[in-house]
């Protein structure tokens, strides 16, 4: 992906995925599918949150903005997807809105 990629430049299926990391806040996406490099909502992946007692608790303020540049780890799970093209995410772990760890499952050839 190109430095500089900005939200309104995304897909459909990209900008949900953002979204959805911002209202999380903190917590997990399982069970992702992926299309040719997109993600696939149907069916719906599990979605786990976690609530920070004592702490900052979501969604991240930029959840309602219509266009930003997104930040590298945003870019580097978009890669990663492009990258399996076809396959399964099993876990994206999300930290203060942005995904922090992903966990996938690949056919070895």
């Amino acid at each position: 992906m190109p430095q500089s990629v900005a939200k309104a430049q995304l897909t459909a299926g990209l900008k949900r995925l953002v979204e959805w990391m911002q209202r999380i806040y903190f917590g997990r996406v399982e069970g992702l599918p992926v299309r040719c490099g997109q993600p696939v909502f149907d069916p719906p992946p599990r979605i786990v949150r976690e609530i920070r007692l004592g702490g900052e608790r979501g969604p991240h303020p930029m959840l309602n903005s219509e266009d930003f540049v997104l930040r590298s780890e945003v870019q580097q799970l978009f890669a990663e997807m492009e990258r399996i093209g076809e396959g399964m995410i099993l876990l994206i772990e999300v930290r203060y809105g942005l995904p922090a760890r992903m966990v996938f499952e690949e056919e070895m050839k």
